[in-house]
């Protein structure tokens, strides 16, 4: 049998299914911290300003709070609130991973995804 693996992706959304945080928002976010630039942030992700902008506010709109903070002489920055989304996203990922691998492991007989597995 070829050797096969398992890629899996979550998104976390509101009742609506609009997307509050997934792969993508959660790279904006990491750059985000280690920018301080939306602008450098759109570059280093080869997307426009206004794209990333969106999703930032489509986040907030949904949560109802803010998630980044903007200040012209601070830069741009997560808030607490941002921070801690960011957080628990990543632990629910890295969970979630690792259930996925045990779960396909069992079935398949084959550990699953090794850049993945945690």
């Amino acid at each position: 049998m070829a050797s096969l693996r398992i890629k899996s992706r979550q998104w976390i959304v509101d009742e609506d299914d609009h997307i509050i945080i997934g792969e993508g928002r959660k790279e904006i976010f990491e750059h985000i911290q280690e920018t301080g630039s939306i602008n450098q942030t759109a570059k280093v992700m080869r997307m426009s300003y206004k794209g990333v902008w969106s999703k930032i506010k489509a986040t907030e709109k949904s949560l109802n709070m803010k998630i980044v903070d903007t200040d012209r002489k601070r830069g741009t920055r997560l808030t607490k609130e941002g921070k801690e989304l960011l957080e628990k996203y990543s632990r629910l990922k890295k969970a979630c991973v690792k259930l996925d691998n045990r779960v396909f492991e069992e079935i398949f007989g084959q550990v699953g995804d090794e850049s993945e597995k945690e």
